[in-house]
């Protein structure tokens, strides 16, 4: 039975980094998951934390469970910023669902002393989270669940090729692949980089003046991709792909990805993506994406394709399968400000029905 005293305790950090003891608990990325690794957190906590952020580590004595938190406004809430695509308690190896629910038992008593508590961006299909949350709940906490976002990927199979990958694909898609690629091959040059150097400070510039010419906004953490592409290409999980003009030699299209592994099979993420505005009628972004995702298959071997956060209507066209990202507000619906919060949650979904007949 898990015991009545289960108790986390809070940790600041102070050093904008994640202390040692948390290795244990960590996923190394070439074998697990880059957004439960050390590279991953430590880039967060210095180059992304939301000014007033106080980063925490909530952990159970034996730090065998240990959630990586932070506190604004004085509520606690999942250490996952505006770059995150995942997050989940962290367990050591070989831990199993008692020890899973006790940290849920754990996290309950931790409510009861504080304000609700939010978690962004889990994974519902994860086996680990039902035995959490039974902790939750046996522990007298409740969870008010809500759709957070969705993720595109694409599973392939081990004999996949570019080329029924690509057959796979929508008609408008091959389609446009297919009239633009080969031009694109004469009148532009594909370049990949994954390791550190000159050719890496380069293409970050690139990257950079690609952006700024680009539909999209101001970065809110402007250092956080430089940051990321150093830190990933020395540990040797970036792929930067640039398109630039074989004139001129400027880039119009610049978008990277970050290797890592998914149930065992070698995964490929594109974080960020963008195209010069003023070469849209080129295609560029899909013409590159294509000569990336060609790379992947062919020369990394990559058995999984992710398209990151949000249900963005391009997604559409390179994956087949969208999973749901969950968000928690956790509260003690014995206290007033739990029972609020929690009431809050689960009148949402009422009131949206309603507003919508």
């Amino acid at each position: 039975m898990p015991s009545r005293s289960a108790s986390l305790d809070l940790t600041p950090l102070d050093a904008r980094a994640l202390p040692g003891w948390v290795d244990g608990v960590l996923d190394d990325p070439g074998e697990g998951e880059f957004f439960a690794s050390r590279l991953w957190f430590d880039t967060l906590l210095r180059h992304a934390l939301p000014e007033g952020a106080e980063p925490l580590l909530a952990a159970d004595a034996g730090r065998r469970a240990v959630l990586p938190l932070w506190r604004r406004e004085g509520r606690l809430e999942s250490l996952a910023g505006p770059y995150s695509l995942a997050w989940r308690p962290l367990f050591s190896a070989g831990a199993e669902d008692a020890a899973r629910h006790e940290a849920g038992r754990a996290l309950a008593a931790l409510v009861r002393l504080s304000r609700p508590m939010t978690f962004l961006l889990l994974d519902p299909d994860r086996p680990h989270l039902a035995a959490f949350l039974a902790g939750l709940r046996a522990g007298r906490a409740l969870a008010g669940r809500f759709d957070h976002v969705g993720n595109w990927h694409e599973p392939l199979a081990e004999d996949m090729g570019w080329e029924a990958y690509l057959a796979a694909r929508p008609p408008t898609l091959r389609t446009t692949i297919g009239r633009k690629l080969a031009r694109a091959e004469r009148t532009h040059r594909f370049e990949l980089v994954p390791a550190p150097g000159p050719a890496l400070d380069a293409a970050i510039a690139d990257y950079e003046d690609v952006r700024a010419r680009s539909w999209k906004p101001e970065e809110p953490f402007p250092r956080f991709d430089d940051a990321l592409l150093r830190a990933t290409a020395a540990a040797g999980l970036l792929r930067l792909a640039v398109l630039r003009g074989r004139d001129d030699g400027r880039a119009v299209a610049a978008q990277y990805w970050v290797l890592d592994r998914e149930g065992g099979r070698r995964r490929a993420t594109v974080l960020k993506l963008s195209h010069d505005e003023a070469a849209k009628a080129t295609s560029p972004g899909t013409v590159l994406t294509a000569f990336a995702i060609r790379h992947l298959i062919g020369e990394d071997g990559v058995r999984v394709l992710d398209f990151g956060r949000g249900d963005d209507p391009y997604k559409q066209l390179w994956a087949t399968r969208r999973r749901q990202r969950i968000g928690l507000v956790v509260g003690d619906p014995l206290s007033p400000a739990g029972l609020t919060a929690l009431a809050r949650q689960w009148a949402g979904p009422l009131l949206r029905r309603l507003h919508s007949r």
